[in-house]
């Protein structure tokens, strides 16, 4: 309901030789609260026994003082925050994802999207596994039990399950034979690093939720390698997967993570800067001043007014205690809550030719009532630039762009997309100039909701998938 794109969670997991797992964890899953507002899960290993609570909602609603006290002292432990794109938004759903089977227990919380979720979830009903829930992680979760029961080892059962899977995926595995695993996609999709500290190891969906642990970043995991982290706290890892075509997502960069985050050896905030530098470049724009739309825009806003000169101010007080917009339950009453979120500085603004810096213009639901808010606060004019290219096509991977036809920029034109802002002018930056500001990422990148490029291993079967 805020018109920005989102998706499909973040995971954390631990071994550490203190007894707090679960309450690192929590602080870890806060870290990485963005990435997912929909539910919140932490399980745990004790005495081998997997012990997990989670439920709808954010982090701190889930876990209130009472219910962190009840989680048993351990010192394994995997956490997930989720936003939903696959499946409804009900405790069921949520993560970790908890899978009974005659040999134990695994519990698994996965980042990403499986888009042959549904072949695999045929199949294994008619191996007479039951399913509760209506998500791709269950399906996950059921497959490698069923390859555990199949015979082999805890480490072989996740790479032989993960070789059937199609998509994107950051696994993070807890088995009661007291191991954690830890897998990324051969294509590197969703991030996932690695961190030490003296009393144990740690993998996070991003080095935000590393740093709010007490851990170091060490490295990212590379694509297609499984991390493996016993109970005495020794850790190996092993290339278990690919090769295939590399795609990390683009616009990781642009938005999904925090601006203190390095990803595949990129500072987040150093490319949404950059991203800024270009837009200056490429879209300059007479003016007086340029602000940022909270909290993604400001970086490059940043780097906008450095590039062009002009001074940089902010254009918003953001109220950061006023809810989530979809907890509203009318539609006036989510538009109200857009301009309570976001209340223009009228002094910075009033009288100026504004340079109005965001992330993205997706469906176009927002940005028309930003615009209009500085206007009503006395902007003379406001010149709308945005740090990613106009989106045109469906992300098959997790990335909650479904029907294509909601998207603006296949509706409007350039003008009339600008005209629907309210802006006096509008300019996106290009796909070269966005890729030249994230030149630091180690991998290439998955752009395909802006040029509808794909990797190749995937791009097939992701649209018979979508199609049936």
């Amino acid at each position: 309901m805020d018109g920005k794109l989102h998706e499909e969670c973040g995971v954390f997991g631990i071994r550490t030789t203190h007894d707090e797992a679960a309450g690192i964890t929590y602080n870890a899953l806060l870290a990485l609260q963005h990435r997912g507002q929909e539910g919140a899960g932490i399980a745990v290993l004790r005495d081998q026994a997997i012990l997990y609570h989670k439920d709808v909602g954010l982090v701190s609603e889930v876990f209130t003082p009472q219910v962190l006290n009840k989680i048993p002292a351990a010192h394994l432990a995997i956490g997930h925050v989720r936003y939903s794109t696959t499946g409804g938004n009900r405790k069921e759903n949520t993560q970790p994802v908890v899978t009974e089977y005659l040999k134990g227990r695994i519990a698994i919380s996965h980042n990403g999207n499986i888009i042959n979720a549904a072949a695999l979830r045929e199949k294994l009903r008619r191996a007479g596994c039951d399913f509760n829930a209506t998500t791709d992680s269950e399906v996950v979760s059921s497959l490698i039990a069923y390859e555990i029961l199949q015979g082999g080892g805890f480490e072989e059962a996740i790479v032989k399950a993960a070789k059937q899977l199609r998509g994107a995926y950051t696994l993070l595995v807890l088995g009661s034979g007291d191991r954690l695993c830890a897998l990324r996609d051969p294509s590197g999709f969703r991030p996932l690093c690695l961190g030490r500290s003296n009393h144990g190891w740690a993998v996070a969906s991003e080095s935000c939720a590393l740093d709010s642990a007490g851990f170091d970043f060490l490295r990212d995991v590379q694509p297609g390698e499984l991390i493996t982290i016993d109970g005495r706290g020794r850790m190996s890892s092993r290339m278990a997967l690919g090769p295939a075509k590399l795609g990390m997502c683009l616009f990781e960069y642009v938005y999904f993570a925090r601006t203190d985050s390095v990803i595949d050896s990129l500072s987040v905030y150093e490319a949404r800067y950059r991203m800024g530098e270009v837009l200056a470049r490429e879209h300059p724009a007479k003016a007086d001043v340029v602000c940022g739309v909270p909290d993604s825009g400001l970086e490059a806003a940043m780097g906008y007014a450095a590039q062009s000169g002009l001074p940089c101010v902010p254009g918003f007080v953001k109220n950061r205690y006023i809810g989530r917009s979809f907890i509203f339950p009318s539609q006036a009453q989510r538009d109200m809550a857009v301009r309570l979120k976001l209340s223009p500085l009228r002094v910075n603004v009033a009288g100026k030719r504004v340079v109005l810096v965001d992330d993205s213009i997706v469906r176009g639901t927002t940005g028309a009532k930003i615009v209009s808010s500085l206007k009503a606060a006395g902007a003379r004019e406001v010149h709308l630039r945005i740090s990613s290219p106009p989106f045109y096509h469906t992300c098959y991977f997790g990335t909650d762009i479904g029907d294509e036809e909601n998207l603006i920029a296949n509706r409007l034109s350039h003008d009339e997309i600008t005209t629907s802002m309210g802006a006096d002018s509008l300019g996106y930056i290009s796909i070269e100039g966005l890729k030249s500001a994230c030149s630091g990422c180690s991998l290439p990148f998955c752009d395909g909701c802006f040029t509808g490029r794909y990797p190749l291993d995937a791009v097939e079967q992701s649209k018979t998938q979508f199609e049936q």
